[in-house]
């Protein structure tokens, strides 16, 4: 087989193989037969599709491919990964949060003496009210706090 545990290396060093299998599992969206693009391999992919932004899930597999070296790796045409994206669903995917969030193989390494919640870009927009300063406090920086007109 082409995709074994060790051959998806960049994509599954925060997103360890025992997590996305258990989540398959209990999803039922463990392959029935050997494919080019097993379960497991769709959902790393996926994963990584979110991290990268607007970037197609052909150009993921590519960029995966080119960090394995592409020797001996399918390549599927946009239909099959499609295909593979549809069989899969969001369910496993939707699990897979909630488990990262929780699973003690999924903790990262303290960085720096820190323990790594988030890397996260995410900025909202919330309305500047009493209810929302009560909820959420103020951000204090050198030049105040924001969060207030």
């Amino acid at each position: 087989m082409c995709f074994a545990p060790g051959h998806l290396e960049p994509l599954t060093w925060l997103l360890p193989f025992s997590v996305v299998d258990e989540v398959l599992a209990r999803t039922g969206r463990v392959q029935r037969r050997v494919r080019d693009l097993p379960a497991r391999v769709v959902v790393c992919l996926l994963v990584a599709q979110g991290l990268c932004g607007s970037v197609s899930l052909g150009a993921v597999y590519r960029m995966a491919g080119a960090a394995l070296g592409g020797a001996g790796l399918p390549d599927p045409t946009r239909l099959g990964l499609r295909a593979a994206r549809v069989r899969l669903g969001s369910r496993p995917l939707q699990l897979l949060l909630r488990e990262l969030c929780r699973h003690p193989a999924a903790v990262p390494q303290p960085w720096r003496g820190l323990e790594v919640c988030a890397v996260d870009g995410t900025v909202l927009a919330v309305p500047d009210s009493a209810a929302t300063r009560a909820w959420l406090g103020r951000h204090k920086h050198r030049y105040g706090t924001a969060g207030c007109r």
